[in-house]
């Protein structure tokens, strides 16, 4: 099993996300990032089951076998484990189980934890910290913590999708958690990442960089490259 810095070793990774809706739609828009120079990508599903992701999954993974591709199966949650494929180079899980207020806040990470390790599957786990559309967390540095022993990357996110995470909360739990990877997966643009360069090690980036919620726009996939790689 590697690390997040054994896989991407530079100072800073992109990760585009592809909203998946058909096997075309994906095919074009991998082939976007790829070629501007992202580091990978993450397929998800909103409008379709897991089962279709998957096969796009295996039907890109053809194509391109050594790009890094990783999945977000929103229909199943940490399910998800049990059914990607075993070279699934990345599993992205909105809600990574940290629950600030519980007798045992980590209960659900651990439980997962155990899950993943009998599952078989290897890759590098996204587990969404202080993550959109849950809970409001009141101790970022605590949960940042906590969360250390269960994702190779802690993910946060702002308040919705698109929206930028407020800069102080990235900045305090970068500073919780030390070397310990931690990416944004909400409303990074080529406008702004500069404010998160120095905190985060990682970006997801989708509404930021598109012309719409399937299509990117390669321009300005582009240009997020180019500033990232240049910072």
């Amino acid at each position: 099993m590697c690390t997040f810095k054994q896989v991407f070793p530079n100072q800073h990774t992109l990760l585009v996300v592809i909203h998946a809706v058909y096997l075309d739609q994906v095919w074009r828009n991998v082939q976007i990032a790829k070629a501007a120079g992202a580091n990978g990508v993450f397929l998800i599903n909103h409008r379709i089951t897991h089962q279709y992701l998957l096969d796009y999954y295996q039907a890109i993974k053809e194509k391109v076998p050594d790009y890094w591709i990783g999945l977000n199966c929103l229909d199943l949650g940490s399910a998800a484990v049990d059914s990607v494929p075993k070279d699934t180079a990345g599993l992205w899980i909105d809600n990574a189980g940290i629950q600030e207020r519980a007798e045992n806040p980590t209960a659900i990470a651990e439980t997962f934890a155990t899950r993943r390790q009998a599952s078989g599957w290897s890759g590098l786990y996204f587990g969404g910290v202080a993550f959109k559309y849950q809970t409001p967390v009141t101790d970022l540095k605590k949960v940042a913590q906590l969360a250390i022993p269960f994702m190779d990357v802690i993910t946060t996110s702002g308040d919705g999708t698109g929206i930028a995470a407020a800069t102080d909360k990235i900045r305090i739990m970068k500073e919780a958690i030390g070397d310990h990877p931690l990416a944004i997966a909400s409303g990074i643009t080529p406008e702004n990442v500069t404010d998160y360069l120095p905190f985060a090690d990682c970006f997801l980036v989708a509404t930021g960089i598109s012309d719409s919620h399937t299509e990117l726009n390669p321009e300005r996939v582009r240009q997020l490259v180019e500033i990232i790689n240049n910072h």
